[in-house]
């Protein structure tokens, strides 16, 4: 798994000359990047998801997943498994 706060979603596949001066250019410049839901910067959130036009935080996201999987009532075993993990590594 990547190590990268931020995650772009939606771009080209880059050759790896590309990514290494990208790499290169990301860590001389933190540029903020804000979610589009609760409005914190990557630096205040543990993962960022950048789409084209949107971006969303990890807590974001989770509770998203958690209002879809919950609005059922009943999560599958598999759902409540991977929301036990999540809020156990968080805690």
């Amino acid at each position: 798994m990547s190590d990268e706060k931020v995650v772009s979603l939606g771009a080209k596949k880059k050759s790896l000359t590309e990514e290494k001066h990208q790499q290169e250019d990301n860590n001389t410049s933190q540029d903020l990047v804000y979610c589009s839901f609760c409005g914190r910067p990557n630096t205040q959130v543990i993962k960022m998801v950048k789409g084209p036009g949107v971006n969303i935080c990890s807590e974001c996201a989770m509770i998203a997943v958690q209002y879809l999987i919950l609005q059922d009532r009943m999560p599958s075993a598999e759902a409540q498994h991977i929301l036990d993990a999540f809020w156990g590594k968080v805690r």
